[in-house]
């Protein structure tokens, strides 16, 4: 009779095991955007990596930076392949330049009223100029070539923010932000789109068109992931970045929307707004940086060692020793 039992669960267990892996492969890794309560609401564990404590993220002893406060609003920064942090004062219609060895500077005046910016592997700036809704690739001798500015003939409602990924394709946050500068009142697209521009190409694609207010956009450096800022719905998105950069679904990473975010080497997400946030890959909340201005627009990694968190808020920037590094 013991043995009876003990194959009957031995039954039990194998056909558990097979219905799990039925489970697993109907799942087939694809991420869905859920319903705020769902069970099936939470990102899937990474296994890949060990995560570290939260209060090791910061270098110890370190302290918020003051780096200069002269500015009206500074957004967008980007670190070149050395370190060096550029970044924009946008009603000042200005980019700045922080060297690693802490030095300010302008790098180019008349911008294009300039708001998020990202290297190319060529060393070119590439910057959300929306003063005529256009995507700028300025070279390294400050040429300015005008990428796009438009979606099937329709001027495009103000690019935000973008991310390059590993292939060369770009992604692009398009929301529409009435700016005094405008002569026009009302957007020329109906939705405020994520956009993709392929490597070579002259039009962009659409590749998300649900969000309220798409904003802050970063990637992983695999270029397997894409994490998007609603900052209309007040929510982070987490893709999977499909063949030839579709992105399949969209799952939701926090309760939480962004203006600039990034990302560090151990996977962890930085969002912005009040101070900045940061959640590992699993959508957990493990950190909150306070940073004493009206609000936190944007942030990088750089410095010599790309260990140098860089934080554009208000008036202000900032920065502030850490222990993990920016990658891309």
């Amino acid at each position: 009779m013991q043995t009876g039992v003990l194959k009957l669960l031995l039954v039990l267990l194998f056909l558990q095991g097979k219905e799990f892996a039925v489970l697993n492969s109907e799942n087939n890794g694809v991420i869905q955007r859920c319903l705020v309560n769902s069970p099936i609401n939470k990102i899937p564990a990474d296994n890949s990596k060990q995560f570290q404590d939260t209060s090791d993220i910061v270098a110890r002893g370190a302290k918020l930076k003051l780096i200069s406060n002269r500015f009206s609003f500074t957004e967008g920064p980007a670190a070149d392949k050395y370190g060096n942090v550029y970044f924009t004062d946008q009603p000042n219609n200005k980019i700045w330049k922080w060297n690693t060895n802490g030095k300010l500077k302008v790098f180019l005046n008349k911008s294009g009223r300039a708001n998020g910016l990202y290297f190319d592997k060529k060393g070119n700036l590439l910057a959300c100029a929306d003063e005529k809704n256009q995507l700028w690739r300025i070279s390294p001798d400050k040429k300015i070539t005008v990428l796009i500015y438009t979606y099937k003939g329709k001027r495009l409602n103000g690019p935000n923010d973008l991310w390059i990924s590993p292939g060369g394709g770009i992604y692009l946050t398009d929301p529409y932000f009435q700016r005094p500068y405008w002569k026009r009142k009302v957007p020329d697209i109906k939705n405020q789109n994520v956009y993709f521009l392929p490597k070579g190409a002259k039009d962009l694609l659409i590749v998300d068109s649900s969000l309220k207010m798409p904003n802050g956009i970063i990637g992983t450096a695999d270029g397997k992931y894409l994490y998007v800022a609603d900052i209309g719905g007040n929510k982070t998105y987490k893709y999977t970045i499909g063949k030839n950069g579709w992105l399949t679904g969209g799952q939701l990473f926090a309760e939480q929307g962004s203006d600039g975010m990034t990302i560090d080497n151990l996977g962890n997400v930085y969002l912005t707004g009040k101070g900045v946030t940061v959640y590992n890959s699993k959508g957990e909340k493990i950190k909150h940086i306070e940073v004493p201005a009206k609000w936190t627009a944007n942030i990088c990694f750089g410095g010599k060692e790309k260990n140098t968190l860089f934080i554009t808020a208000s008036e202000s920037v900032y920065t502030l020793a850490m222990n993990v590094k920016g990658v891309g």
